[in-house]
């Protein structure tokens, strides 16, 4: 039986951890990276989750700590509530000294506060959504019972993808903290500036994290003595459109140079969070693929079409939720500069088609899948579409998105056609998949079944 650290290495393990994660966030923002600042701060966190999360668990944020001990209170995997509190206190600590130390090496500071043009709801919204992303993905891929058996590599990647799905998406509204270590750290040490906002955060953050362990036990009721249910695989991919779509609205919205990246940051840790839930299709062009290439029996066709009728739900409630964020903003759906149709027609059937192939090849089949790898794959198809053909058609790949992005002004101009016709050229691309895919892995049928996480 291995050893268990002490509560001082892990408090320091804490520390550390807290400190170099704000102590690089308060170095981003006066140095003024603001493309790669999601980024940067991003990967720090995962690189310490990565190097400490053995010795603590990596928590680093008081808002995670807090689902961990609410998740062990209502019966399921967690932290008791003194190591909630000693932890909380160690990452507050360390953000107050990480936020004076990089006011020191800069010789200026920042101060915390909604950016310029909205309002305490609008931040406090952004900074609950995505508190609650980040922990929620936190506890499904990093508490969850399974991952004592699976001992997955992939956890720390989920993590820090749902900070680079949020700095870029909601950041340009909030500032991006979702960790009451951060927002007081920033607070505090801007005081001079003025100090008060980092109440108002942190009350959203420990919102986010009371929803995050709710719906924990919600798509896990096993983890809580209970039975998986298809409740919760309609949740499941409720929650993660719903993620999705809400950060492709906040990103088009924001006008953010790295959407794409952003985007497909917050497709990969909601795989990971939720692929073996209920597949994590998030994507009616991606299960109409999965449905049309046979290989996943407990995939019905009443069932496909519950899945797309949710996926659709998700996406129209998440780009309601970003048009009230920019206060009306709008969301565009067309040929972009001076491309036709026939433009968007072609490159939206290409990069769906890629997407779907890619979850065909590494969560579907049996012979090419990959038990690590999935999500990021996934994923990356976003950012290769994002990049290749935004500038065509946006690079949507997905009907929900495209039925989301129209509702904000469906009954005032013609967005509901053209939000059709982009999921009639996404579903051609998902069925074009489905067809590669048996051909290239017709060897799939020559091996024993096995069941999909995705």
């Amino acid at each position: 039986m291995a050893a268990e650290p002490t509560m001082v290495a892990k408090c320091t393990a804490e520390f550390v951890g807290t400190f170099l994660l704000i102590f690089t966030v308060g170095c981003n923002v006066l140095g003024g990276s603001p493309m790669w600042a999601g980024v940067s701060i991003a990967f720090v966190l995962m690189v310490c989750i990565y190097a400490l999360g053995g010795i603590s668990g990596g928590n680093f944020n008081p808002a995670v700590s807090v689902t961990l001990g609410l998740s062990k209170t209502i019966g399921g995997p967690g932290l008791d509530w003194k190591t909630v509190g000693m932890y909380s206190g160690v990452q507050c600590a360390a953000g107050v000294l990480a936020g004076v130390s990089y006011s020191l090496l800069f010789g200026k500071t920042f101060n915390l506060a909604p950016a310029k043009g909205f309002s305490w709801y609008h931040a406090g919204l952004c900074e609950l959504l995505y508190t609650f992303m980040l922990t929620f993905v936190v506890m499904n891929v990093a508490a969850a019972k399974k991952n004592a058996t699976e001992k997955n590599q992939y956890y720390g990647m989920a993590i820090a993808f749902s900070v680079v799905a949020g700095a870029y998406g909601a950041g340009a509204v909030s500032g991006g903290c979702f960790n009451p270590a951060v927002a007081l750290g920033i607070d505090l040490s801007s005081a001079g500036l003025g100090f008060g906002w980092s109440i108002v955060y942190i009350g959203f953050e420990l919102l986010g994290a009371a929803m995050a362990a709710t719906l924990f036990k919600v798509v896990r009721p096993e983890d809580f003595g209970g039975e998986k249910s298809q409740i919760t695989e309609l949740v499941s991919e409720f929650l993660g459109t719903y993620m999705l779509v809400l950060t492709v609205g906040l990103n088009i919205l924001g006008k953010s140079k790295a959407a794409a990246f952003s985007i497909a940051a917050s497709l990969t840790s909601m795989i990971y969070a939720l692929g073996d839930v209920s597949g994590a299709h998030f994507n009616p062009a991606v299960t109409v693929a999965i449905l049309a290439s046979g290989r996943c029996p407990e995939l019905t066709p009443a069932k496909a079409g519950t899945y797309a009728g949710v996926q659709i739900a998700g996406g129209i409630a998440a780009a309601l939720t970003s048009a009230f964020v920019y206060k009306g903003g709008k969301l565009g759906l067309g040929p972009t500069g001076t491309n036709t149709w026939a433009g968007v027609s072609v490159a939206e059937a290409i990069f769906t088609f890629v997407l779907s192939y890619v979850v065909l090849c590494v969560a579907v089949s049996k012979h090419t899948k990959t038990s690590n790898m999935f999500g990021f794959a996934i994923g990356s198809c976003v950012t290769v579409g994002g990049f290749a053909i935004g500038s065509i058609s946006g690079g949507s790949l997905n009907p929900a998105v495209s039925i989301g992005l129209a509702a904000p002004s469906i009954f005032t101009s013609t967005m509901l056609l053209k939000a059709l016709a982009y999921s009639t050229f996404e579903i051609i691309g998902g069925a074009a998949a489905a067809g590669v895919f048996k051909v290239t892995h017709e060897v799939d049928l020559a091996l024993p079944e096995a069941k999909t996480d995705v």
